[in-house]
């Protein structure tokens, strides 16, 4: 995540109260249906990213105990599969719901871009970092970590997912591959205890806030009753969670200014390179969402009525352009070559990068117009 700041992306819903209007009120079942379907998604997928972060916590802990090139990959994989059904969860954000509301979780568990120095040493300064600093932050637990994030700027970032990244994989300065931080910098290197506890520390950080996270969407829980019952104001909080990822998260912050700055340092996942992939999952949530149907890493699917059902109820023609664009984006995400920072740095040499911010766009605004025919107005805007 790159914190969506409101000047940069307005979004706002409003409903249509014209006793006069021609547009037609959502079927009342049938949008109930697509709400309850919504929140048993968003539980499964936020269960499912729990559960890979658990898989992570065990390798980690495995790594920490016996530091290897073996140990060490066994936890790299274990971040990368862990990546897949968070990334998904994206489309959830936006409307100030229990992972981005004013106290949720989100920044400290996908904040980004991350200023490695802030953490560890870089290139240059082999003291730099809370690792390095044992004056200043003489205890690392997790309250010390939740206390530096953001700490003296939005940069200053010290836990979550691009953190435990950093702390596997170190900078990256490979043109065709990531990071290669040293299995020693746990076992001889300066600070390697601390490191190796920070390491520790941040990953029981991640468990906890996605465990808040996942268990606030549980059924029965005060805010899934709350947005069950939401009504029409919770239907557009479903529909501006996606055309928000689409248009003002993917397409803006995580696409274009990576491309027009041609610099790997804003890229999402700039040390470990699975920055594409985060970009196909971050679609993916989107596609989910329309779909009503999300599968887990172990195949579980949950599957019901969707938001493509509900708007194909309102206007075939609609409901079609958004499938269709869902399909273009998919196959130009598809396309984007790997590692992403090469595409950077080649200034996008199959034009797939720009045509997947295009149709991305497009996609918002489909989904915009879409709404329109429930009676909800859902307006999405860059400045």
């Amino acid at each position: 995540m790159k914190k969506l700041i409101l000047s940069t992306f307005i979004l706002f819903a409003a409903f249509a109260c014209d006793d006069d209007s021609e547009t037609p009120e959502p079927a009342v079942n049938l949008q109930q249906e697509v709400l309850d379907q919504y929140a048993a998604l968003v539980y499964a997928n936020y269960d499912d990213a729990l559960q890979t972060a658990k898989t992570l916590q065990t390798a980690i802990d495995a790594f920490i105990a016996g530091p290897s090139e073996t140990t060490v990959q066994a936890a790299k994989d274990a971040w990368i599969a862990s990546r897949n059904p968070y990334g998904q969860t994206e489309a959830f954000r936006f409307y100030g719901g229990p992972i981005d509301n004013e106290n949720g979780p989100e920044g400290l568990i996908n904040g980004w871009p991350l200023d490695e120095s802030y953490i560890d040493y870089v290139e240059g300064n082999t003291e730099s970092g809370i690792i390095n600093d044992p004056a200043n932050f003489p205890t690392l637990d997790k309250q010390t970590l939740m206390d530096a994030n953001e700490n003296g700027g939005e940069t200053n970032l010290s836990t979550g997912y691009h953190a435990i990244e950093f702390l596997l994989w170190g900078q990256d300065f490979n043109e065709n591959g990531p990071g290669t931080r040293p299995f020693t910098d746990y076992t001889t290197a300066a600070n390697a205890d601390r490191r190796a506890t920070y390491l520790s520390v941040v990953t029981e950080l991640l468990i906890e806030n996605l465990t808040e996270v996942r268990d606030a969407w549980a059924s029965g829980a005060t805010y899934t009753t709350a947005f069950l019952a939401g009504g029409e104001t919770s239907l557009a909080n479903v529909l501006r969670g996606i055309g928000a990822l689409s248009k003002g998260e993917l397409a803006g912050e995580r696409m274009t200014v990576a491309l027009e700055n041609g610099d790997q340092e804003d890229e999402h996942s700039c040390f470990s390179d699975n920055t594409k992939a985060d970009i196909a999952m971050n679609f993916k949530g989107i596609e989910n969402v329309y779909k009503g149907t999300y599968t887990s890493s172990i195949g579980t699917v949950t599957s019901g009525t969707s938001l493509a059902d509900l708007l194909g109820d309102a206007s075939s023609a609609k409901n079609q352009a958004v499938l269709d664009l869902l399909s273009e984006s998919a196959a130009n995400i598809d396309g984007i070559p790997a590692p992403f920072d090469s595409a950077l740095r080649a200034g996008d040499p199959n034009g797939k990068i720009e045509s997947s911010i295009i149709s991305l766009r497009k996609l918002s605004d489909a989904i915009v117009d879409a709404a329109l025919e429930l009676g909800i107005q859902v307006n999405a805007e860059l400045d």
